[in-house]
């Protein structure tokens, strides 16, 4: 089997290139290449082009590799340009090709540019390495407004550009041929380990937080990604007796609808149908949110906590229904800080 290569987030790349940007700023020879910290704590080098002072200031980009993920931004050249902050305030800005948050219910609030927390805070970490001064920071990815056409960033409420993700630093690639022979060499792996109560998570969120609220083997945690169809198909083939699934309501509320590939690309937006089961839930209209978290962040508890029950029953029907072996199906619904929003099933076999 051929193994996939990772790469790295838009955000890890905005990081890079501002620090090697910052260098510059400050009198040093422009970098051929800077080391950048991921979120783990593991060094990265980064390949730094056409580092330079500027009129002002000074910039520098790094090209985009997502390794073997189908990512719309590989290849794209991701831009940093700092200036000093008079008053000494670290600021991170949008430039050409990063869009700006016209909605409630995303990470950042409206107004703001769409970097979200952990690119903006890998980024100011980035320049804080090079200098304690105020910074301004524009981050820009040229043709970023055409490439955003691609995806669904206007209906979510990011205009004029792509939004710069990442909660790791990684891409780890998802959907490919290849991937699903990994994915059946992790259930493998954990039959092998005796492991007979998996956990199944999308990505990183689902699996921080099932590790963060449940006593689990390294074995048991399997990440997913989008080929639910495919793992559920693999699940009845091997001797587990039940079966966790933990993950965001924005991926997993798909399933709760049928759909068993939950890239975003090749699925519909999961906001509808967790708007419709809001109002049966409060008897009252959904509050308008272009996300799932936003529908979610709007309610007061217990509504909150119903709505979440009440969806992670859904996605559990859907489940048990598509396994169809007799393996018991529990859900944990999670926000993106990792809390719970609701469960549905029996958690014993994983407290």
């Amino acid at each position: 089997m051929t193994e996939l290569r990772g790469g790295y987030t838009t955000g890890a790349c905005a990081a890079a290139a501002a620090k090697a940007a910052a260098m510059v700023l400050c009198g040093a020879e422009p970098p051929v290449c800077v080391t950048l910290e991921l979120p783990d704590g593991e060094a990265v080098e980064f390949g730094i082009i056409n580092a330079r002072r500027i009129e002002g200031g000074a910039e520098a980009a790094v090209r985009k590799d997502a390794g073997d993920d189908p990512d719309i931004t590989h290849g794209a050249f991701v831009v940093a340009s700092v200036r000093w902050a008079d008053d000494g305030a670290l600021r991170v800005l949008a430039g050409e090709g990063v869009g700006t948050v016209t909605k409630p219910g995303l990470q950042a609030p409206p107004g703001e540019p769409a970097i979200n927390p952990a690119p903006r805070r890998m980024i100011k970490a980035a320049v804080r390495t090079v200098t304690p001064r105020g910074v301004q920071v524009t981050i820009s990815i040229p043709g970023g407004r055409e490439l955003a056409a691609k995806t669904f960033n206007q209906r979510l409420g990011i205009e004029g550009g792509l939004s710069v993700l990442g909660t790791t630093g990684r891409v780890r690639p998802f959907s490919c041929p290849v991937l699903r022979e990994a994915l059946r060499c992790a259930l493998d792996v954990a039959a092998a380990a005796g492991v007979t109560a998996p956990v199944l998570v999308p990505g990183h969120i689902g699996e921080r937080a099932a590790q963060r609220h449940f006593r689990l083997r390294d074995e048991q945690v399997v990440l997913v990604g989008n080929e639910w169809g495919f793992m559920l198909d693999s699940v009845r083939e091997r001797p587990f007796e039940r079966l966790l699934v933990v993950g965001h309501p924005g991926k997993l509320a798909k399933l709760a609808a049928g759909e068993w590939d939950t890239h975003s690309s090749r699925s519909s937006s999961a906001v509808p149908l967790v708007m419709t089961l809001a109002a049966r839930v409060t008897g009252r209209p959904a509050p308008e949110s272009p996300t799932v978290e936003g529908v979610f962040a709007a309610l007061a508890q217990p509504a909150r906590a119903q709505l979440g029950d009440e969806l992670a029953r859904e996605v559990q029907r859907a489940l048990e229904a598509r396994v169809r072996h007799g393996q018991a199906v529990t859900v944990g619904l999670v926000n993106m800080e990792g809390d719970i929003l609701g469960g549905a099933g029996d958690f014993g076999a994983w407290q």
